[in-house]
């Protein structure tokens, strides 16, 4: 007999998880709609050629390919094989699972061009797929709830995505966090700037290690990159501007990169976007700019961000930025975006382990109904159709077995109230209320009990 099991990365959800990561779902759907974003969903799988190219060369590795349906080696002969994995894929796999939410959108509004009014706000809460190795906080399957603006320039856009963050995982109850933000076209001037212009998309990529493997093994793959030692020297004065009071961090930066043009205008778009912010009044912001944020895909082109709940050995739970050209690899080029993707697994695993869902996130059936007989029933079943019109959640015991069985059921699933409905009960058409957290036990009409679960 072949033992169950689940596909390591993955994992089974039970209704008291579930009740849970709802929760998580509906408090960032609730703020994308208020923020004026639009519901939409795209399939699991797309077409390798519309995923393929847009993640960077680790990007595409961790992208999970479906074989062709039917004899998909039909065909194959020695040499294919002899190929290796690169020339061979698209011989026996022309469909991925999603490897994010941003690269479909791109492909369905270029798609949808004629009918969308721009700017388009969108969210999605979708389930995405990596091919990485699973370990704390890292899953193959995990979803992400995005929301993106595209057809606009303007960084009232950015500013929109810091308030948008403040206010999901303050509605959480994630108070301790801190938003990164960078912006690539200071990476950018910092690879003119050490010599090695036009090599930030290198860069990036091995600065976005930073926090997992450390600075020293950073410049070592710098090194494997073919970045020049002297160039690699000139890093230095990165690695200390984090942390810092924001209006200080940008001073240095500019001290530092004055001579490239195309640092100062992520400087400058910094500033202005941190402005807006401040303009909107937002209390007690947690923005940090750190100038190695990276962000490792390679479509972004401004504004970078990137969220850490503070207190827990967790990555990152949220992160997105502005990316100007996405839609031009689908035959739409110069449509600018910005956007931003809030990890719910990583955010369940953040809120568990602080004890930071409330209890009701948790909470499924109200009120059990208790029928000791089948005239109880004739009682039962109309009070119970009378509590799902008021909105209680209710359900009735569906066998007739002891009181004590039913009672272990309720405190099993942890019902907070019982109603017992006997002969006498019948007879007298006052109903027995029992709290399961307390103990206590009252009589009551069948009117009166409904008002009794409302407002207990």
């Amino acid at each position: 007999m072949q033992k169950p099991t689940v596909t390591k990365g993955t994992r089974d959800f039970g209704p008291e998880q579930m009740s849970k990561r709802l929760f998580i779902f509906d408090t960032i759907r609730k703020t994308f709609k208020s923020f004026g974003f639009l519901p939409l969903e795209t399939p699991s799988m797309e077409n390798l050629s519309t995923l393929t190219g847009k993640y960077g060369d680790e990007g595409d590795q961790l992208l999970f390919k479906i074989l062709n349906s039917g004899d998909f080696a039909a065909g194959l002969t020695d040499a294919d094989v002899q190929a290796g994995s690169k020339k061979l894929t698209p011989r026996i796999a022309e469909k991925g699972l999603r490897y994010d939410l941003t690269v479909p959108f791109a492909r369905y509004v270029v798609m949808n061009r004629n009918s969308l009014t721009l700017p388009f706000k969108r969210y999605q809460m979708q389930p995405v797929w990596r091919a990485d190795r699973p370990q704390k906080g890292r899953y193959r399957e995990f979803y992400q709830c995005d929301a993106d603006v595209v057809g606009t320039d303007s960084l009232l856009c950015e500013a929109e995505i810091v308030l948008m963050i403040h206010e999901v995982f303050r509605n959480l109850g994630i108070i301790d966090f801190t938003l990164k933000i960078n912006n690539r076209k200071i990476l950018a001037g910092i690879a003119d700037v050490i010599g090695a212009p036009g090599q930030e998309s290198a860069l990036s990529v091995a600065i976005d290690k930073l926090d997992k493997i450390g600075k020293d093994k950073v410049l070592d793959e710098l090194r494997e990159r073919g970045f020049a030692e002297e160039a690699i020297n000139r890093l230095e004065p990165m690695f200390g501007l984090g942390s810092k009071n924001t209006v200080e961090v940008i001073g240095q930066l500019k001290a530092w990169l004055s001579a490239s043009e195309t640092a100062n205008q992520g400087i400058a778009e910094l500033e202005e976007t941190l402005r807006l912010v401040d303009q909107y009044g937002l209390a007690d912001a947690r923005v940090e700019i750190d100038p190695t944020l990276a962000r490792g895909l390679s479509y972004y082109t401004g504004a970078i961000f990137e969220v850490k709940a503070n207190g827990v050995q967790i990555g990152s739970v949220s992160g997105g930025g502005r990316y100007d050209n996405l839609t031009g690899t689908f035959g739409m080029p110069g449509l600018s975006g910005v956007g931003i993707s809030f990890g719910v697994d990583r955010i369940y695993d953040v809120m568990d382990e602080l004890s930071l869902f409330p209890a009701s996130a948790g909470q499924g059936t109200r009120v059990l109904i208790v029928p000791f007989d089948g005239d109880a029933r004739s009682v039962a079943l109309p009070l119970l159709s009378q509590l799902r019109k008021a909105g209680v959640a209710a359900e009735v015991y569906p066998d007739l077995a002891k009181v004590k069985k039913m009672l272990d059921y309720a405190n099993a699933k942890a019902i907070p109230f019982v109603i017992l409905i006997g002969s006498e009960e019948v007879q007298t058409g006052m109903l027995s209320i029992k709290n399961m957290v307390t103990g206590e036990q009252t009589k009551v009409s069948v009117a009166d009990s409904i008002q009794v679960v409302q407002e207990s």
